[in-house]
């Protein structure tokens, strides 16, 4: 039982702040809970100011008095799920050359050990040890791990805060030692030159965005870093990557509705940026490079240019790349979602969805023969890896469902046969049979069907009295695979059917369903989660009065949407790290996701229409004197993604409006970031929180 009332109720100040726009004023009484220096917090929160410190404070202390009662259940979720997770695992070695690389976990660890062994056996060589970078450090993530072509560097980076600022440096493969090369503030990744003397990188600038791309020459200061490319417009995301044939660097800048490609030649010494194709309104494309596609050094693309909506892949000469010599190589079909591509010297892959599963299917690049590699299950997911090579005829993927343990297979492309590398071992012992998933069919009043992936035990009856937890997203296209997860056993087990509901905002029917979930039909997504909950219980497959809804991030927004205008669907809510104070947010160019983001949310600065489709479902600005269920809410301190005040508003003005005494938990995490705890274990802390709160919610109840 958990009671709103334990331990004493955290109190904001209400200071009120007019804001608006395009006619419309409105007054925002917890706008004081952004501090002024924000971007210094992001870097080093000890500078948070006292009176905020003090409020957040003040609701950690709440929160674990609420959840006190759930302690002992907490503990226990937390050793289950730990007991499931092979803690000396590691991945397969992905081959490069005279060597393969892994990572591993050593028994107790929280961090991987990048390593490496000869291709043609014999022992392993530890190359960077997290455990013992993290030692004494209150937050730590490794980010990138990029070895040089000729195998004896390793640029490796790490973010010490959660703020995402990754510092990049050498590490001599053989000697274990890292060079004078330290460079900050960037994106964590690297790619080599040709003959592994420099590498490219990308610079974030004071609102934290990516912005340059500079190349480091090794053993000279960084100051004397040459400037590649600068992207001048905020409202695209920069990125860097390489070509599967490593020839080319790649500079993508995107805005969600549009993408534009440049390329850095790897073999110059004092190459520059070049760019692919123009940057054309609403045409999106990926690129990937052939030295001999049809007797032509090439470039291969994935794009939705001439209405390719679901997107097709194309092909051009590198001397003419532009989009009039483009010709079709994989047309596009309607209702085949093409996710994403690669090419190797001998083949052409790609991953594609239709009716919401995916398949890979390969080409043979000579004779243009294809097959798919294809599964029986009801809902899957499956995924590739080129891997580091290009002359190769072996292509890696990995296969689970929500009930089937993940698989790493081998795939032979020539002779088509499966090598089983891998398969997710679970300590504790897990039997697939024991277990259902299925796929289900939710109506939308706009004639819509939204899927919905199930997971239960087979001896959970389904006659309207099992608890659920639905979970959503529903953003940026993203799509929610039906993947497997040992830490919803511990749900599952206890009599849950876990939902995932696939909205639109998703592209799991292919783009149209992304395109109808975004900017002026946003709240179509909202209103597909409900109809997805509605189903659920309509149809007696849950209790009408037990479900809990769970999304993070984006999915927080639909969460704090959700709650404004379905109260009465939900038995409780939990938000992690959750987009609430979305139209303020967007109204601040000031922010890191501003200006790249108005393509998925809207321009409510400069134009009116988005800024009232905004105000119309922003979380924070319809909160309303009305019951609520109730709500556990998860911030980082650090966050530059979703910023720790938007969710502190959020709960300060619901603790002021909301009309009953369902406990409203609010917790910040006041050393890590948007993705939470560091370390593996840590997380799982923070997932036992979670299922704790569904759990005492959705059986015990509520004081």
């Amino acid at each position: 039982m958990l009671d709103s009332r334990a331990g004493a109720l955290p109190h904001a100040d209400k200071r009120p702040h007019p804001y608006g726009r395009h006619g419309i004023t409105l007054t925002d009484d917890y706008a004081w809970l952004k501090a002024e220096n924000w971007r210094d917090v992001m870097r080093d929160p000890t500078v948070l100011p006292a009176d905020i410190r003090a409020y957040l404070d003040a609701e950690n202390a709440h929160a674990q008095a609420v959840l006190a009662p759930t302690a002992a259940l907490q503990d226990e979720l937390f050793s289950e799920m730990k007991a499931r997770i092979k803690e000396d695992d590691s991945s397969v070695p992905a081959p490069d050359g005279d060597f393969a690389y892994f990572h591993r976990y050593r028994e107790g660890g929280q961090h991987p050990l990048i390593c490496r062994q000869r291709r043609d056996g014999g022992g392993e060589t530890v190359l960077l040890d997290g455990d013992a970078l993290s030692a004494g450090k209150p937050f730590f993530q490794l980010g990138g791990a990029d070895h040089s072509g000729d195998h004896r560097l390793l640029a490796w980076s790490c973010d010490e805060k959660g703020s995402e600022a990754f510092t990049i440096r050498v590490r001599d493969m053989e000697t274990g030692r890292d060079h004078d090369d330290v460079i900050v503030e960037t994106t964590g990744g690297v790619v080599w030159t040709t003959d592994s003397s420099a590498f490219y990188y990308a610079r974030i600038d004071a609102q934290h965005r990516p912005v340059w791309i500079l190349r480091h020459r090794l053993g000279t200061p960084v100051t004397d870093d040459v400037l590649v490319f600068e992207s001048k417009d905020p409202a695209y995301f920069l990125s860097l990557d390489a070509t599967q044939s490593r020839r080319f660097a790649v500079l993508t800048l995107d805005n969600h509705e549009t993408s534009e490609c440049w390329l850095i030649d790897l073999t110059a010494a004092d190459a520059t940026a070049t760019p692919v194709a123009g940057r054309e309104t609403a045409v999106r494309y990926t690129v990937e490079h052939h030295p001999s596609f049809m007797g032509e050094d090439a470039l291969l693309f994935r794009t939705n240019a001439d209405g390719a909506e679901d997107f097709k892949i194309t092909w051009a000469p590198r001397a003419t790349p532009d989009r009039a010599h483009w010709r079709d190589l994989v047309p596009h079909r309607a209702g085949v979602y093409v996710l994403s591509f690669t090419v190797l010297a001998d083949w052409l892959i790609r991953l594609e969805r239709e009716d919401g599963l995916p398949r890979i299917v390969v080409r043979h690049l000579a004779s243009g023969d294809e097959h798919a590699i294809a599964f029986a299950e009801e809902a899957y997911s499956l995924g590739f890896s080129a891997g580091y090579e290009f002359a190769t005829d072996t292509l890696r993927f990995d296969y689970s469902s929500m009930t089937t343990p993940s698989e790493t297979w081998d795939y032979a492309l020539r002779t088509r046969t499966r090598d089983l590398r891998k398969r997710q071992e679970v300590p504790s012992g897990h039997d697939p049979a024991r277990y259902v998933t299925r796929r289900v069919f939710a109506p939308t009043a706009d004639g819509e069907t939204v899927p919905i992936s199930l997971l239960h035990r087979k001896d959970t009856a389904l006659d309207g009295s099992a608890p659920c937890l639905l979970y959503g997203y529903g953003s940026y296209g993203h799509s929610i695979p039906a993947a497997f997860s040992t830490n919803r056993l511990s749900l599952v087990d206890r009599g849950f059917v876990y939902a995932i509901a696939h909205i639109r905002g998703g592209s799991e029917k292919g783009w149209r369903w992304y395109r109808e979930g975004k900017l002026a039909d946003k709240q179509n997504t909202f209103h597909d989660f409900i109809a997805a909950g509605d189903y659920l219980r309509g149809q007696s497959l849950v209790a009408p009065d037990r479900i809990v809804a769970h999304g993070g991030s984006a999915g927080g927004l639909l969460m704090g949407a959700v709650a404004n205008m379905r109260p009465d669907l939900f038995a409780g809510i939990v938000a992690e790290v959750p987009f609430v104070d979305a139209l303020n947010t967007m109204l601040d160019d000031s922010l890191p996701l501003t200006p790249p983001e108005q393509r998925e949310w809207g321009d409510p600065i400069a134009d009116a229409d988005a800024f009232r489709t905004m105000l119309a479902y922003s979380p924070y600005e319809n909160v309303r004197a009305q019951p609520y269920p109730a709500m556990l809410v998860l911030a980082g301190l650090t966050d530059p993604r979703v910023s720790y005040w938007e969710p502190a508003k959020w709960v300060a003005r619901l603790r002021t409006t909301k009309t009953d005494e369902r406990p409203i938990v609010f917790r910040t995490n006041m050393q890590a970031g948007h993705g939470g705890a560091s370390g593996r274990f840590e997380r799982l802390k923070e997932v036992a929180l979670v299922y704790a709160f569904a759990l005492a919610i959705a059986t015990a109840g509520v004081g």
